[in-house]
């Protein structure tokens, strides 16, 4: 399913380097080469969560079944499906990497229709969280 979650977001243009790219954007920090290798291993074991993948093929499927003109104020469920997959991931402490990454669009996510930049910028958030939380120890 890793694989078909991948190629569907291909499709739309976010591949795995540009959510790499686009977490690494806002990061603060030396060792950026070693902070990019374990995002991309955290990445990868993501995706193979049923969970997250269920929470990306609902963001996916929402851009192609449920038509809204740009990002209107009263549509939350986009924002929900993001901070789903944040805090799944990364616990609290990524619903703050959350509306970080959603408030300053960074890379892809300003490029991204409604579901898929609250996805992605969850998954990011969520995993950029665990980084750092893995880092502290």
């Amino acid at each position: 399913m890793k694989e078909e979650i991948l190629k569907r977001l291909g499709e739309r243009g976010i591949t795995l380097q540009a959510i790499i790219d686009t977490a690494l954007e806002l990061y603060i920090g030396e060792d950026k080469d070693k902070i990019k290798e374990k995002l991309h291993s955290l990445l990868l074991r993501y995706l193979e969560d049923t969970n997250v993948q269920a929470l990306l093929l609902s963001a996916i499927l929402l851009e192609e079944n449920f038509k809204v003109e740009g990002d209107p104020v009263n549509l939350i469920a986009d924002e929900l499906i993001g901070i789903n997959i944040a805090e799944y991931i990364g616990g609290k402490f990524a619903l703050f990497n959350f509306f970080y990454y959603d408030t300053r669009k960074p890379g892809i996510l300003k490029e991204l229709p409604p579901f898929l930049d609250d996805a992605i910028g969850g998954l990011i958030a969520g995993c950029m969280t665990k980084l750092f939380e893995d880092k502290s120890r």
